[in-house]
């Protein structure tokens, strides 16, 4: 069967695509980095010996293999080859603490992991039982099956364990996020008309994250080329935009601000661009009308979670007057918003978003518990999952997001979002980034407390910036204190890190 005729199947693997993808368009760079590029034929051959070297070493099909490590082309192999053995591909943060490293080994179960020189010392250090392979020395080329070898072949189903993505545990341990080939399939199947099979994407955010892996899987999966960027830096990403004649790009709203920022963003041509995308993070209507105005190609921004549930996208080109939404819900995606009760509620109201869709996480991993707080059910039993955003439908059905549920600041018995303080806050030309949080008060429950980074060259002291912010906003929304930082504390893929924030407070600072 051709590459062709699987994608317009039911359900297919991505190992089939790529063994396809190298016999039709074999000599065709599937994935490069800056040191080097690998074909589909090459990837197709190297995924082979790396299946075959985990079914050697005795890893059984549904088994985890987790990967601590930068983005490259042996990271994308070992992917692959996890995938064609029919075990459970299982990214890792480099940037976790390796105790935490040391804990997500142990709850996936991966009798191996795979690191590179950066991450190595920091596992080696943990009573870890897994075995150790360097993806970025002559450790791996070892270990590899020999040439021309292929794996034993496995059947895998729809329900099957594709890859297990971990919570970043900003509010607590992290939770393994166990995703399907079925809903990985739907992922690459939803892009048929995104033009990823002549695509060459810029790949610019870290390869555990599910922001990445939805623009970069179905590149792969329709057989387009993925450039991978190491670490993101805003200039480097338009030199090897312009070089490569990128046409995809899925970068997070922060990624968006540094690059629009530079002061010669104009003079690198950027005219191959058909499609950028952005999820993750609050992406804010001015950003999005300068990239719209300045960059060419669609800008379509989503909203959705890593572990599935319903999605919206909003093409900001075609939708001008919307760009303070995050669109509609996605063909085939079903979104609703309850009450704190787990009723509906009607259209305009506000409440929590829920949603179903093809692309819904199995379960985290060991934690039913975790997993049955995450859903909700309808009247007939279909189940959603609990996105734990708080938003509103307009009249045209485009969704507002007003924050994250557990960000709401509860004040004097009044609801305040802090991403609508944070909107006015922004608007202060001395104000280059920022972020509200709540903080205890003990004349009104929570405060907001903002925290922003000062736009250089620009003279204004926190108390200005606060008396002239206030003065924009209501008076149950004001803020108590402002205080300037350097920089925001922020996760690879661009979210704030509000936990942080409020550790930089003193332990016994209130709000009035």
């Amino acid at each position: 069967m051709s590459a062709t005729d699987l994608l317009t199947s039911d359900f297919a693997t991505l190992p089939d695509l790529l063994r396809d993808h190298a016999r039709e368009r074999g000599d065709k760079v599937a994935v490069a980095d800056e040191r080097a590029s690998l074909t589909y034929a090459e990837l197709d051959t190297l995924t082979d010996r790396i299946a075959a070297a985990l079914q050697r070493d005795g890893v059984a099909q549904g088994q985890s293999v987790a990967i601590v490590a930068a983005a490259s082309i042996e990271y994308v192999a070992v992917f692959m080859g996890t995938l064609r053995a029919g075990c459970v591909a299982t990214p890792l943060a480099p940037s976790s603490t390796p105790a935490a490293l040391a804990a997500m080994i142990a709850d996936c179960g991966a009798p191996i992991v795979f690191v590179d020189a950066d991450n190595a010392a920091a596992v080696a250090g943990q009573p870890i039982a897994a075995r150790q392979v360097r993806l970025d020395s002559d450790d791996f080329a070892a270990w590899l099956a020999p040439e021309g070898a292929t794996p034993a072949p496995v059947t895998i189903a729809p329900e099957h364990g594709f890859n297990i993505i971990y919570s970043s545990g900003t509010t607590g341990a992290p939770k393994g996020i166990v995703q399907s080939h079925a809903m990985r399939w739907a992922h690459i199947g939803r892009n048929a008309a995104s033009g990823f099979d002549s695509a060459v994407t810029m790949t610019s955010t870290p390869l555990y994250s599910n922001t990445t892996l939805v623009s970069f899987l179905p590149t792969l999966g329709w057989g387009g080329t993925a450039v991978l960027m190491k670490k993101f830096d805003a200039r480097t990403f338009l030199e090897l935009a312009e070089r490569h004649r990128a046409t995809h790009a899925m970068l997070v709203p922060v990624q968006y601000q540094r690059i629009m920022a530079l002061p010669d963003f104009d003079r690198f041509d950027l005219s191959s661009f058909r499609l950028k995308t952005s999820t993750s993070a609050p992406f804010s209507a001015a950003l999005k009308a300068d990239v719209v105005k300045r960059w060419p190609g669609l800008l379509v921004e989503y909203y959705g979670m890593t572990e599935g549930g319903a999605s919206t996208g909003l093409n900001a080109t075609e939708f001008p007057d919307k760009l303070h939404t995050v669109g509609k819900p996605l063909p085939g995606h079903d979104m609703r918003l309850i009450d704190e009760d787990g009723n509906e509620i009607a259209q305009g109201e506000v409440g929590e978003v829920v949603g179903r869709s093809p692309a819904m996480m199995t379960g985290y991993h060991g934690r039913r518990q975790a997993t049955t707080d995450g859903e909700w059910y309808d009247a007939v039993g279909n189940r959603y999952i609990r996105h734990g955003d708080i938003g509103r439908f307009d009249a045209d059905g485009f969704l507002t997001l007003l924050d994250r549920k557990k960000d709401l600041i509860i004040s004097g018995g009044f609801n305040i979002y802090p991403v609508d303080l944070e909107a006015v806050l922004r608007r202060h030309p001395a104000v280059a980034d920022c972020s509200v949080i709540g903080v205890p008060s003990k004349a009104w429950g929570e405060t907001p407390v903002g925290f922003y980074v000062p736009h250089t060259g620009i003279d204004a002291s926190a108390a200005d910036i606060m008396a002239w912010t206030n003065g924009q906003l209501g008076k149950t929304q004001r803020l108590s204190a402002l205080h300037a930082i350097d920089e925001l504390p922020r996760s690879a893929i661009g979210k704030v890190l509000k936990r942080e924030l409020r550790d930089r407070l003193a332990p016994h600072e209130e709000g009035d």
